[in-house]
């Protein structure tokens, strides 16, 4: 009988920390929003997406507003991008998953966590990226595909920000 392949949910669970200032200003870490990512399930729970952090624009740290607007999105999830703000997601890819070609309209920080990942562009160009391999994305139309070797799995950090939605010129 062949051994299964893995999963995303066999990967470790992301945890976040958050901080924020104590009383004398010192910084501590938020206790307001569990450490323990929640994960929701995409494309029929053959990828998994954890949601970091968001907020509305570059944030209002007092108070801790962002982290209020943060405990909302926990529960009511943001599009791909929020406009003028941030988004910081982990994206879990199963063996040999490729994601449909989409286009963010963001500048995207992407680290690999774990395991081996494609980038393909639409132009055909593809990258191959490995463990702490980092990519800055531009507005750009992609798809990734989970190329570890062995059937691994992969895990994908993907912060993004939005200022003013992108305008290219489509041919």
């Amino acid at each position: 009988m062949p051994a299964s392949q893995p999963t995303p949910k066999d990967l470790r669970p992301v945890h976040r920390y958050i901080t924020t200032h104590d009383e004398h200003g010192k910084a501590i870490i938020s206790r307001t929003i569990p450490s323990a990512a929640p994960v929701k399930d995409i494309n029929d729970g053959a990828v998994q997406f954890s949601l970091m952090y968001t907020n509305s624009r570059l944030p209002q740290l007092s108070q801790d507003a962002d982290i209020a607007f943060y405990q909302n999105h926990l529960a009511n999830a943001p599009a791909i991008t929020i406009p003028e703000g941030t988004v910081c997601r982990v994206c879990d890819f199963p063996p040999t998953y490729p994601s449909p070609m989409h286009r963010t309209i963001s500048l995207d920080f992407g680290v690999v966590l774990e395991g081996e990942v494609e980038l393909v562009l639409d132009s055909g160009e593809r990258q191959h990226l490995y463990r702490g391999d980092v990519v800055v994305q531009r507005g750009t139309n992609h798809a990734w595909r989970s190329v570890s070797p062995g059937g691994g799995l992969v895990k994908l950090s993907s912060s993004l920000a939005v200022r003013r939605w992108l305008e290219t010129k489509v041919v």
